[in-house]
């Protein structure tokens, strides 16, 4: 491109009253192309503004309102990308932003929905606007927020009246400070609505077009920097409650791990989501045919008093979340519905505690519970972002009741094999015996009441019944021994020591630590001992057999090992699963405690097989020392 004629510069710089500097000229003419940039834009004219705009001979001219323009959203770029917390974030742009542009006032609205809404940021309010501590800006509707829920406001405008400023002139809240209008400027973030911005100073009723469109680029940068931030805490927010879930998870399974009733294992849920994700009310409905039924609640707070029985109808969303198998949350206008009570006209009165609350289908239907509900007093609670804990959580809760179900099916299989043992133990003995008993009590009557009594013969099958009785009182007592060990008394050591006696085995004992233990381990250890004892009369090929316990403050340890003909080479040690009905009820004894069971083969010859079971705090605090135990 060639050169500026220097002479044509030179007579455009030596116009009469003017100084001859050339700086001066260029001045003179920004200020005039500047003139012609607010005429064109206030006629809407984007290509008018942009050809006034341009300075001709050189793009690097540029008015001083652009500049200036520039400065301020370089300066406001800079404020919203030093902050991720969002309220400071916006007080220091808001306080930025009426710096530069000289304005003395602002205040910013974030609104989700409609009539919720809280004034975030606010700089240098009246007095007639601070007080009634703060609910004057936090409470009640006005003109720019109306237009704002009902779709009209698009772009910044004027507010000719502002209601807010009005009520304190007509009800006297105090000094408005000569503020009578102000601007609004809707806050985006993409085509989503969050907010309003508005700003004023002391006796300005009217901004130009071009203040408007400076704010509205401002409002935009604040926008992006509202949708960075939300995105920034909704992804911290994530990973901490996952955090907490996994907390959740591992405390729900300790704590309910082989309980084999619903009532307790559904009151230990709740209240672990109480305990570990702060929300102030967490409860279990049961859905049976079209009645709710409530089941098991956790309540921080006395005050607050669920609904017991409610028709799916008169439950509403909740009735909607339980039919449609669907996830629900709601405000507080319809989680209030959770806490309705009578009063004395029979009337329901709402409670108004809850701000918000989640319905959240159990994905098992037939565990005795339908639907978990979650409420909460924080209206930043139970987001959208929440969706996927509060699903992982109903089904953590869900498997927490199946299991527990599983649980008390494996009791009662267990109960239904110890029957069907013992009817095979009096078939197999006790029954053979009485049999006998009957066949020699005959053949006594046939003796004694024949033509030629043979009394030799009958006095021989007399003392024949009185051992078969004697033999029959004793395999009685053995089996009733099994169901009611009174041995025990005694120690469960010298209880298993005396019953591998009668099975023919010589024992030998061990006890290390002494204290009491709780009788349901003790029966544990008790029944697993015995069908240790019987494994090793049994298949072990030998007559000896080793019993140890040991007992410390956290957990009782029962050995019984022998050196017998030992675990065939290669064959699985029982640790989880087992191969027969005998071994898999030891295993399930231990389980249903909290235990785990080894049997191995061990390296000297025999079998081995060990059992421990923890001791609860409350158990290592209520035992206390004995001789033998």
């Amino acid at each position: 491109m060639a050169s500026p004629d220097k002479g044509a510069l030179r007579s455009e710089d030596e116009q009469p009253g003017r100084d001859h500097n050339r700086a001066d000229s260029i001045q003179v003419e920004c200020d005039d192309e500047c003139e012609k940039a607010i005429n064109a834009s206030i006629h809407e004219d984007k290509r008018c503004a942009e050809a006034a705009l341009a300075p001709g001979s050189s793009s690097l001219i540029m008015p001083k309102h652009r500049v200036h323009e520039m400065v301020l959203l370089k300066a406001i770029a800079e404020t919203l990308n030093q902050s991720h917390e969002l309220s400071s974030m916006l007080h220091s742009v808001l306080e930025k932003l009426l710096e530069l542009t000289g304005l003395t006032t602002g205040w910013i609205f974030l609104s989700d929905r409609y009539m919720d809404f809280r004034c975030v940021a606010e700089q240098n309010l009246p007095p007639a606007l601070t007080g009634n501590n703060g609910k004057r800006m936090n409470h009640g509707s006005c003109w720019c927020l109306d237009r704002y829920w009902d779709g009209r406001l698009v772009n910044a405008i004027n507010i000719l009246n502002c209601k807010r400023l009005e009520d304190a002139v007509t009800f006297r809240w105090g000094d408005t400070q000569g503020i009578t209008h102000h601007a609004t400027v809707p806050l985006r973030t993409g085509k989503e609505l969050v907010g309003l911005l508005n700003v004023a100073a002391p006796g300005k009723v009217h901004f130009t077009d071009e203040e408007l469109a400076l704010l509205q680029s401002v409002a935009f940068q604040m926008g992006s920097a509202i949708e960075r931030i939300h995105l920034y805490a909704a992804e911290q927010r994530r990973a901490e409650m996952f955090a907490r879930l996994d907390e959740f998870s591992r405390a729900l399974t300790g704590r309910t791990g082989g309980c084999s009733d619903l009532v307790p294992v559904a009151k230990a849920a709740l209240h672990l989501i109480g305990e570990h994700f702060q929300w102030p009310i967490a409860a279990l409905y049961e859905s049976t045919g079209d009645k709710l039924s409530l089941r098991s609640t956790y309540l921080c707070d006395e005050s607050f008093e669920l609904t017991e029985r409610m028709t799916l109808e008169q439950a509403g969303w909740l009735g909607e979340a339980v039919t449609n198998r669907r996830l629900r949350t709601v405000a507080a206008e319809e989680a209030a519905l959770l806490l309705v009570r009578e009063t004395g006209d029979g009337k329901r009165r709402p409670s108004t505690k809850l701000a918000k609350a989640a319905a959240i289908p159990l994905p098992f239907g037939d565990i005795g519970y339908s639907v978990l509900v979650i409420g909460s007093t924080k209206r930043d609670d139970l987001k959208a972002e929440d969706r996927p804990i509060l699903e992982a959580l109903a089904e953590h809760i869900a498997g927490a009741l199946e299991s527990t179900l599983l649980a008390d099916h494996r009791k009662e299989l267990t109960r239904i094999e110890e029957r069907n043992k013992l009817a095979r133990d009096l078939h197999d003995s006790v029954s053979q015996l009485l049999f006998s008993l009957s066949m020699t009590s005959r053949g006594v009557e046939s003796l004694l009441t024949g033509p030629e009594p043979d009394t030799e013969a009958a006095l021989a099958a007399v003392r024949d019944l009185q051992s078969l009785s004697q033999s029959a009182l004793k395999e009685m007592r053995s089996l009733i021994l099994q169901l009611r060990p009174s041995e025990l008394q005694a120690g469960l050591v010298t209880a298993l020591r005396e019953y591998g006696e009668r099975l023919g085995l010589r024992i030998h004992t061990q006890l290390d630590g002494v204290r009491t233990l709780p009788r349901p381990i003790e029966d544990a250890l008790w029944r697993i001992g015995q069908e240790a004892l019987n494994n090793v009369s049994k298949h072990a090929g030998t007559t000896s057999a080793d019993v140890t316990l040991m007992i410390t403050s956290q957990e009782v340890t029962l050995q019984i090992s022998d050196k017998g003909k030992g675990m065939p080479e290669g064959s699985p040690k029982l640790r989880g699963t087992a191969t027969s009905i005998g071994l898999s009820t030891m295993r399930e004894r231990a389980e249903a405690l909290g235990g785990t069971i080894s049997i191995s083969r061990r390296h000297s010859g025999g079998t081995a097989v060990e059992v421990t079971i923890p001791l609860l705090a409350s158990d290592r605090s209520n035992g206390s020392e004995v001789n033998e135990r």
